[in-house]
């Protein structure tokens, strides 16, 4: 059986099945090749200014500057690697703000946080392509690289040093400093829901993630996916 897809969100490839003598496994496309590698390279980027910022954070992981070839090489690099975050994030908030807009179905799933954390999905509400956490984590990225980005030109003596006083640089610095805290503490949980709920992986991965997975997870988004899909009479139901 094959499924034809005209997802608007940014992917027009079949939704498929798996051939095998097992039961057959239908799966869902969620993001594009391009959105894929928006992702990591934004990924990428992230890791590369966590592992420089943290190297200048504290002499006890100044080690770390010897993956960019020294102290100086590592203070003048890490500047241009927010910069070239800003820009590829700036990208995936173009592509995904509109999904993460908060509603009311985010409220009911913060309310069930507790059947979240057991797995006990048959008590949550019906989701769209994004739950209450994930647009958390949208979101909070989102505030604090707009924080780090302009905080990190304040205090980025080489071009914008003379722009401002000595105290405004050290409150920019501490500022800049807890959000990147904050950033990395985020994104730990966020690479951990990712481990934590089996196949969320593969969606970034391949881009694909199974029937079952979006019906679990994300049924208001699985069952939009299948309503289009019969208002266009896509449904090629040839081998089924």
């Amino acid at each position: 059986m094959t499924i034809q897809s005209d997802i608007r969100d940014g992917d027009s490839r079949p939704l498929h099945h798996a051939k095998s003598e097992a039961p057959e496994v239908m799966y869902v496309p969620r993001y594009t090749g391009v959105q894929r590698v928006n992702h990591w390279i934004t990924a990428i980027l992230f890791t590369l200014l966590t592992l420089s910022g943290l190297a200048m954070f504290t002499p006890y992981l100044f080690s770390l500057t010897g993956l960019f070839g020294g102290g100086q090489a590592t203070r003048a690099i890490h500047p241009w690697f927010g910069v070239a975050l800003a820009v590829s994030f700036l990208f995936l908030f173009v592509r995904f703000w509109k999904l993460n807009i908060p509603n009311k179905d985010d409220v009911e799933w913060s309310k069930h946080i507790g059947d979240v954390v057991t797995n006990r999905d048959d008590r949550l509400p019906e989701l769209g392509k994004y739950n209450a956490g994930q647009k958390g984590v949208f979101w909070g990225q989102t505030a604090l690289i707009g924080v780090m980005f302009v905080t990190g030109l304040v205090i980025w003596n080489t071009y914008f040093g003379g722009l401002t006083s000595i105290e405004t640089q050290r409150w920019a610095l501490l500022a800049h400093s807890l959000a990147a805290v904050i950033a990395i503490a985020i994104i730990v949980v966020h690479i951990y829901a990712g481990i934590w709920v089996r196949g969320t992986g593969r969606a970034m991965v391949r881009g694909t993630v199974t029937g079952g997975w979006a019906y679990r997870h994300h049924r208001k988004w699985f069952r939009q996916i299948a309503g289009g899909k019969a208002r266009h009479g896509s449904v090629d139901k040839r081998g089924s």
